[in-house]
């Protein structure tokens, strides 16, 4: 094994299939392990690189592999599929990852340590909390309507049921069910609540988290998440980077010298895209309030553009501000020419 330089994981639940190959890229072998089999094999290995997909249970195997004096690495599995050759199987997935990471050009994804993951898990529990109660509301109004009362929109409406079932006349069983869907309501709102409170608790011990709530219309939820996303700014080479991987430049079709630039690509994260988006409208709505370069910046380009495409173009600008902050260490300041740049 001393000529081993790069170890290719296939992951899976229960069986983790490898294939190790020297610098010249020959084959040395392919073994079939156990999750437990699997890390005492790598506590025996001389330190090597190790690679893996970006895909479920990869940072945590990432953060192992470290702490046994491996450099591990992950790569999005669509980088990964080109290099797969002939029939596909785990012993051809783990050479092809493999293959992929031999490539001097190849981008990898950072290793997420145990405090991002627990935030990333937070914010999907919440979207997941949120979903479910519009689900409900939505549910509300429809059993409703089709007994001929009709609410206005909004969470608001949901506290004054008990009101408006009162003043209507409706089948008892109907009125049970629907006490019981607003029950539910009222469960779903106050999870929400109190992990808001907690993402507001975790973000006060967050460095990086509170001076990303420096930013303009920036609040904790979007602080938090970009936190995650960024880590330390290293993996990405400057602001435009990672303003890609969030999706938020052009798609690009260029052929014959003719450059063609279509809408955003929206690759990446699409709920801290989304929350990019609606900051950055939220700083257009209340722009006569704002002052610096950036409303300046704003202004400018609102006389000759789309709101909607503004609000893309700020969204982005958004993003490279975070990153500056993340990877230089700074803080926003409104009147900073640099920072909003």
């Amino acid at each position: 094994m001393s000529d081993l330089a790069l170890v290719g994981i296939d992951l899976g639940k229960h069986t983790f299939h490898l294939h190790g190959q020297d610098k010249p890229g020959r084959e040395l072998f392919r073994k079939k392990l156990s999750r437990q089999q699997m890390m005492r094999f790598f506590a025996n290995l001389p330190a090597c690189t190790v690679v893996m997909e970006a895909c479920a249970g990869a940072h945590f195997v990432a953060r192992e592999l470290t702490a046994l004096g491996h450099q591990a690495k992950l790569i999005s599995p669509q980088f990964v599929k080109p290099f797969v050759k002939g029939n596909k199987n785990d012993f051809v997935d783990a050479q092809a990852i493999c293959e992929a990471a031999s490539r001097p050009t190849m981008r990898f994804v950072s290793p997420k340590t145990e405090a991002q993951q627990t935030l990333s898990v937070l914010h999907r529990l919440r979207e997941s909390l949120i979903r479910d109660r519009t689900k409900a509301v939505n549910q509300m109004h429809g059993f409703l309507l089709e007994f001929g009362i009709s609410l206005p929109q909004g969470l608001a409406m949901m506290k004054r049921l008990a009101v408006i079932l009162a003043e209507h006349e409706m089948p008892i069983r109907l009125t049970i069910l629907l006490q019981r869907l607003h029950e539910h309501f009222f469960y779903l709102d106050e999870q929400i609540q109190e992990l808001d409170k907690e993402l507001a608790g975790q973000l006060a011990d967050d460095d990086l988290g509170r001076r990303l709530l420096g930013m303009p219309c920036v609040g904790p939820i979007t602080a938090s998440l970009l936190a995650v996303e960024i880590g330390d700014g290293k993996q990405y080479g400057c602001s435009r980077d990672f303003a890609a991987s969030v999706g938020l430049v052009p798609r690009q079709y260029s052929t014959g010298g003719k450059a063609n630039l279509l809408g955003i690509s929206k690759r990446g994260d699409k709920n801290l895209r989304r929350l990019l988006v609606q900051c950055a409208r939220v700083y257009m709505l209340h722009l006569d309030r704002q002052k610096g370069p950036l409303a300046l910046w704003v202004r400018s380009l609102l006389m000759r553009r789309h709101a909607n495409v503004v609000a893309c173009a700020l969204a982005n600008k958004l993003a490279r501000i975070a990153w500056a902050i993340a990877a230089h260490h700074t803080e926003f300041e409104a009147g900073s020419d640099s920072m909003a740049a």
